[in-house]
């Protein structure tokens, strides 16, 4: 029997615009303390990076929706988008 394809997805959490991002007000109060300028709306948000083995890349994209949905990001406060990699 022969192995299932293997398929590489990123999936990108951010949290949900109006929602409070205490990781992201940080770092934007601290830029004025390195000399950098310019720069607003910070949002920090996290990656997860993984590989799915599956039929095909539909199937594979199902799997990863459904964790980043499920799992990976809370639906009232985040919002995610999958990315496919090389």
């Amino acid at each position: 029997m022969s192995e299932l394809p293997a398929y590489r997805f990123a999936v990108n959490v951010t949290p949900k615009p109006g929602i409070l991002d205490p990781q992201g007000r940080a770092v934007e109060k601290s830029l004025p303390h390195l000399g950098i300028a310019g720069v607003s709306d910070v949002r920090v948000g996290r990656r997860v990076e993984l590989t799915v083995r599956a039929a095909d890349a539909t199937a594979a994209r199902g799997v990863v929706d459904k964790l980043a949905s499920e799992l990976l990001s809370n639906p009232l406060m985040e919002l995610f988008d999958v990315e496919a990699l090389g």
